[in-house]
């Protein structure tokens, strides 16, 4: 088999089946599980081993719990610990995009955010909001072991992408702070409703860190769009016959060929961060649409809510990307014309 189509499959069967064994276990938030599994198998590398993952459950308990820490100072002292989130969101980014470090930074940043605003409801529901996110990923490493020997990865590695200069890097992790930081104060109003925005949120900071202001709107609300869209026709394939095996029979359709688009397999004219985004969407509608679902409440008013949200913060994230990139780029000029080249 050709390594591109490997990898497809490969992507999408650990993230089905990690979907599946989540939702059969009946784990909390269980939609978290997929989503770790899609971010720890995009890298077309193989799994981590034992000692892998035993360092990648400890650093997670380790960088999630420090959200607990913020808690207590962002019930007392508000606005200090306002502050101190808005800090720990730019060293967060900036481990990402200087340091090489994008899935601690990441990690860092949910346990910064979503745990802390957890926290406000409760120790019990952070700490269960901890267990429920280091299971997840230890179940998506899990399933990658189980994929892994039926579609190798035997091709030559991908080229890595070139460095950022430490200055842009610096500009962009104060860019995707900003970016999430709003999103943050609306999770505080209501964590118990607004809670998955957070995740939204993230992969909106981290996506703008590798775009431009010209292509933020295509690329941003156009995945949030499509993202929806197939959010919707999931559910309505699901709906014909809803049980756990036809929900990973769809996901595995669904990732198949969103994936494809990801690895350059079928021709896109978007990168992968647009499809990585879609990917990221579309769990996070599936997941609480299934709570809704179980518990008897309007699936469909309560998914218009969540996806006007999103655009809400995706296109809060566009206008942010331009005003700030837009800013930066006066500073720049007037930098130059203070400190003239001797070409000048």
């Amino acid at each position: 088999m050709d390594i591109g189509a490997r990898r497809v499959f490969r992507l999408s069967l650990t993230t089905s089946i990690t979907l599946a064994v989540a939702y059969g276990m009946a784990l909390d938030m269980p939609y978290i599980a997929p989503l770790f599994a899609f971010m720890l198998s995009a890298a077309p590398k193989p799994p981590m081993g034992l000692k892998g993952l035993l360092g990648l459950a400890l650093v997670l308990t380790l960088t999630l719990s420090i959200g607990l820490l913020l808690t207590p100072i962002l019930n007392n002292y508000t606005a200090a610990g306002l502050m101190l989130v808005l800090l720990a969101l730019f060293f967060c980014n900036y481990l990402s995009l200087n340091l090489g470090k994008g899935m601690v930074g990441t990690l860092l940043t949910i346990g910064v955010t979503m745990i802390s605003a957890a926290g406000m409801m409760g120790l019990s529901v952070a700490s269960a909001l901890i267990d429920a996110l280091v299971v997840g990923a230890v179940l998506g490493v899990l399933c990658q072991w189980i994929v892994y020997p039926l579609f190798p990865e035997d091709g030559p590695p991908p080229a890595p992408p070139p460095p950022t200069p430490p200055e842009q890097s610096s500009w962009l992790a104060l860019r995707a702070s900003l970016i999430v930081f709003p999103s943050f104060l609306l999770v505080l109003v209501n964590p118990a409703a607004y809670l998955p925005i957070i995740m939204k949120s993230v992969s909106l900071g981290q996506q703008t860190s590798s775009i431009d202001a010209r292509f933020a709107g295509r690329e941003l609300l156009g995945s949030t769009f499509m993202g929806g869209l197939f959010a919707v026709l999931f559910w309505a394939g699901l709906s014909m016959k809803p049980n756990l095996w036809m929900f990973f029979l769809w996901m595995l359709v669904f990732m198949i060929f969103v994936t494809s688009k990801f690895y350059g397999v079928l021709a896109s004219r978007y990168p992968p961060s647009f499809w990585q985004n879609v990917v990221i969407t579309l769990l996070i509608l599936l997941g609480p649409a299934v709570a809704d679902s179980a518990s008897g409440k309007d699936v469909y008013k309560a998914f218009a809510v969540r996806m006007g949200l999103f655009i809400a913060v995706t296109v809060y994230a566009w206008a942010a990307v331009v005003v700030l990139d837009r800013m930066h780029h006066i500073k720049k000029q007037r930098q130059s014309m203070n400190n003239p080249s001797l070409y000048d």
